[in-house]
C-alpha cells in the first residue's frame, strides 16, 4: 500500500492541481491552486519534526511515511529518536524527547508498548512521563469512515477528546493489604475546566454543533461530578434570562425595547442558531 501511495504522489507531483478542502469538520473552505506541487528547493526553509518510531511495526510504518514524503517533496526534516520502554538501555531519555518536541513544536509518534512491570519499579510509564513533560493534556481522536474501506458501521464522523494527565492517568496505586489494591483517581477543577474549554473551542473552530460529556458522576459523585460541573460551566443558554429581561423592560414601561428583545430571541430560535 505504501509503495502505491509513493507512486501516486510522485506521478502527480508536477501536474497542475487544485486542492479543495470541503468537509463538515471545518467551518472554512480552503481553496489552493498552483501549477505544481511545492518542492523543498522552492521553500525558504525545511520544517523540523520529531519522529518517534516506537515499538512493534512502528519503524516500518515510519519508513512508509518517509518514503511518501520524499516522493512528494514534503519540506519536513525528521529528528528521529529511539524511545522505548521495552529496550530501556537503548532508549533515549524522556528529557531528550521532551527537549526535541518542545524545540520543534510538532511530533509524529507511534505507539509505545508499556511492559507489565517496570525495571525501576515506577508506576508511571514512559508515555505518561512524556505527556506530562510536554503538557500533552488533550488526546484528540477523529473517528471517520474512509472511502473504499468496508466496515461494520458507515458514515462515522465524530471526535473523541480525552484528558490524559490526571484522572485514571494519575498512576497513584498501592496495595493496602495483601490482595487489596487502592487506586487514586485525581480530578482537579483546573484541569477539568481546561479540557472542557479545549473541547468547546475545538468544536467551534471545526464547525461541530454538539459537545457530549461522558462521565460516571452518578457513582463517582465528587470526582466525575467535578468534571461534569466544569463542562456545564461552558454551556450557557441565555434565552430564559433574555426573556426575563424583556419582562423587566415591560415593567419599566419600555415596551418597544422589550418587543425588540423578544423578536430577536424568536428570530434566532427560528433560524436554529
Amino acid at each position: 500500500m505504501a509503495a502505491s501511495i509513493v507512486r501516486s504522489v510522485a506521478s502527480r507531483a508536477l501536474l497542475p492541481r487544485a486542492a479543495v478542502f470541503r468537509s463538515s469538520d471545518y467551518g472554512v473552505h480552503t481553496i489552493n491552486q498552483q501549477k505544481e506541487a511545492p518542492t523543498v528547493e522552492k521553500l525558504e526553509k525545511i520544517l523540523p519534526c520529531t519522529m518517534i518510531p516506537g515499538d512493534g511495526v512502528g519503524p516500518e510504518l515510519m519508513h512508509s511515511v518517509k518514503e511518501v514524503f520524499k516522493a512528494g517533496g514534503v519540506p519536513v526534516k525528521f529528528d528521529e529518536l529511539f524511545f522505548s520502554e521495552l529496550n530501556p538501555y537503548l532508549s533515549v531519555s524522556v528529557e531528550k524527547v521532551v527537549e526535541s518536541v518542545l524545540a520543534n513544536g510538532v511530533c509524529l509518534m507511534h505507539y509505545l508498548k508499556t511492559p507489565d512491570t517496570s525495571p525501576t519499579g515506577e508506576l508511571g510509564s514512559l508515555n505518561m512521563k512524556f505527556r506530562r513533560g510536554v503538557d500533552l493534556f488533550a488526546n484528540v481522536v477523529h473517528i471517520k469512515s474512509l472511502p473504499g474501506v468496508r466496515s461494520r458501521h458507515k458514515d462515522l464522523d465524530f471526535i473523541i477528546i480525552r484528558e490524559q494527565t490526571e484522572g485514571e492517568y494519575s498512576a497513584m496505586e498501592h496495595e493496602s493489604v495483601k490482595g487489596v489494591v487502592e487506586s487514586m483517581k485525581i480530578v482537579t477543577r483546573e484541569k477539568s475546566r481546561r479540557i472542557a474549554k479545549f473541547a468547546f473551542d475545538y468544536a467551534i473552530k471545526h464547525g461541530r454543533k454538539k459537545v457530549t460529556a461522558v462521565h460516571k458522576a452518578n457513582i463517582m459523585k465528587l470526582g466525575d461530578g467535578l468534571f461534569l460541573q466544569c463542562c456545564e460551566e461552558n454551556v450557557a443558554n441565555p434565552t430564559a434570562m433574555l426573556l426575563c429581561s424583556a419582562k423587566m423592560l415591560d415593567h419599566l414601561n419600555l415596551r418597544s425595547y422589550a418587543a425588540m428583545v423578544r423578536n430577536a430571541v424568536t428570530k434566532v430560535l427560528l433560524d436554529a442558531k
